[in-house]
């Protein structure tokens, strides 16, 4: 609930300070007296884009400051949490505009954007009059405010999951299909690929065991002389025979040696032994050292196989085999893929019969909605002295989405008869208004924590009609609060809250005040709003009598 207005060097108005209550609260004055600047000044400090130029003459700069009541489950509590603003059950906006045309925002005392203040005011403030493109004009909105009317969340929050289904299948289906498409472009490749892997069939660490054999093979020319020396040198005709010569002419006289050749001739024994393990060991390489050389060149054909297949698919020679495998998993992804396009197909269908079951249903419970406006709209009408006008909400087939499948429009005809069509194209200014209150009473309902503002909707009636817009925006006033600009003295009659608007000229500069009236300077100034600037006693009298009620 707005609670407060502190307006500085706007327009024509220097320093302006007003507190509003719940309830209705009217503002009144003469035609340029300044009531509308009040209401631009509002719109700029909410963020609405309006006029370029609001600077009083003369200054530096314009201020305006406007301060709510936040009850705990008012929507402006998730505006102000999502933009990391200060948030409590108070909310102070303030804007700044310069000479040049340079605006700043502050909500809390915290600077934020022009963007953020437009998210709030729609949380705040709804403005409704003749040329309002935010509100009830705007066809955009009628769907959702249909749907508030019927109460129609439940089926509409259902109707938004199964088409985040229908569209989480749809791109499973579609990324699915573009997967596949890259396959089968590549397909040729792969399948030579992996027949070409597959043939060669490469192993872990095999290159590394390839290229040490080969190496063996290439020096093994080279060394085997030497080895075949030490082998001969080692063996029955080396040091094997003369370390065995020798441990025969020492066990014949060590019985003679008193135990002193025993150390020695074990020594030897072990000798043997190495020897022999030493001539087995070199044997054993001259036989790994003698190869054909047929297998040095295949041990070089499949090592530099490995090799150009490795540079061709640009891994490391280890990897190969890996590689096979991814290759091998994209063409059973290939072969698959068929299988799993349909599968994936048959789930977008079941999602869209889904979702096409639970959007009709939507669209039965709009409909019915649709219904018990209209009739809730046409018995607001003949009060207001518009009983042969005809209100319809029109249900189309649009394009379906996470709201449904329907788009609403609020048509009306005039007179019986009429061609219907959009409330700004057929009805005129006083006719607008009208329709405007009695859709604006019936749509409201059970809302609350919005300011609602109207703008000289009741401009072009009078009489009994006026009165009863009066009463139906005292109703809409009863549980919250309404703001209203009015000429009409039937309807300042019922405000619970009543300031008046005027211009004074000061040293050659026109200046708006506003005065909050109370006991006998509201029925002076309602009394004025009935006579014109002579105010009688007759007209005091009809004022009190319209006070009265």
């Amino acid at each position: 609930m707005l609670r407060g207005l502190d307006i500085r060097d706007m327009l024509i108005i220097d320093r302006l300070e007003l507190t509003f209550q719940p309830g209705l609260n009217v503002l009144t004055g003469e035609t340029g007296a300044g009531k509308s600047i009040l209401l631009d000044s509002l719109g700029f400090v909410l963020g609405w884009r309006g006029r370029a130029e609001l600077v009083r003459a003369g200054a530096e700069q314009g201020e305006v400051q406007a301060w709510f009541d936040l009850p705990p489950n008012h929507a402006a509590h998730v505006v102000l949490q999502e933009a990391g603003l200060p948030d409590g059950d108070e909310l102070i906006l303030r804007r700044v505009n310069t000479v040049d045309g340079r605006k700043t925002a502050w909500v809390n005392d915290r600077r934020c954007s022009g963007d953020v203040l437009r998210q709030l005011s729609e949380t705040l403030v709804e403005l409704h009059g003749q040329h309002d493109d935010r509100g009830l004009l705007n066809p955009k909105h009628h769907r959702d405010l249909l749907d508030s009317y019927g109460a129609l969340d439940g089926v509409r929050d259902k109707t938004r999951a199964a088409w985040r289904e229908v569209s989480a299948r749809r791109k499973d289906l579609d990324a699915a299909e573009k997967a596949l498409d890259v396959v089968r472009a590549e397909e040729e490749f792969l399948r030579h690929a992996v027949g070409e892997l597959d043939q060669l069939d490469p192993q872990p660490g095999e290159e590394a065991e390839l290229d040490s054999r080969r190496r063996l093979m290439q020096g093994a020319e080279r060394i085997r002389d030497d080895i075949l020396k030490a082998l001969s040198a080692l063996g029955q005709e080396g040091a094997e025979a003369a370390a065995g010569n020798a441990l025969r002419w020492l066990e014949g006289v060590a019985d003679k040696a008193e135990g002193q050749l025993d150390a020695p001739i074990a020594a030897l024994g072990r000798a043997l032994v190495e020897l022999d393990e030493a001539v087995v060991g070199v044997e054993r390489c001259l036989d790994t050292l003698s190869f054909n050389p047929i297998d040095l060149e295949e041990v070089e054909e499949r090592l530099f196989a490995i090799r150009a297949l490795a540079r061709k698919h640009d891994v490391a020679p280890d990897d190969l085999a890996e590689f096979a495998g991814g290759l091998r998993a994209q063409l059973d992804a290939l072969d698959q893929g068929d299988a799993d396009i349909k599968q994936l197909s048959q789930r977008v269908i079941e999602a869209e019969a889904n979702y096409a079951k639970v959007a009709d249903a939507l669209t039965v419970a709009r409909t019915k909605a649709a219904k018990a406006l209209d009739k809730a709209v046409s018995a607001e009408l003949a009060p207001l002295k518009m009983e042969r006008a005809v209100f319809e909400t029109v249900l189309t087939r649009g394009q379906p989405g996470p709201s449904g499948q329907d788009e609403a429009t609020f048509t009306v005809a005039t007179n019986p008869g009429a061609p219907s069509g959009p409330l700004n194209r057929i009805a005129s200014g006083g006719e607008l208004s009208r329709f405007l209150l009695a859709l604006k009473v019936c749509l409201t309902g059970a809302e609350s924590g919005l300011t609602l503002i109207f703008d000289e909707i009741d401009r072009g009636v009078g009489g009994a009609t006026a009165d009863a817009v009066g009463r139906r925006l005292s109703q809409l006033a009863a549980s919250g609060q309404v703001l209203v600009v009015t000429h009409s003295p039937q309807v300042a009659a019922l405000a619970a809250h009543h300031w008046r608007v005027e211009k004074r000229v000061e040293k050659n500069l026109t200046l708006s005040t506003v005065t909050h009236l109370i006991d006998g300077d509201r029925v002076d100034e309602i009394a004025r709003m009935l006579s014109g600037d002579t105010i009688t006693n007759e007209a005091r009298a009809a004022a009190q009598a319209l006070m009265a009620g």
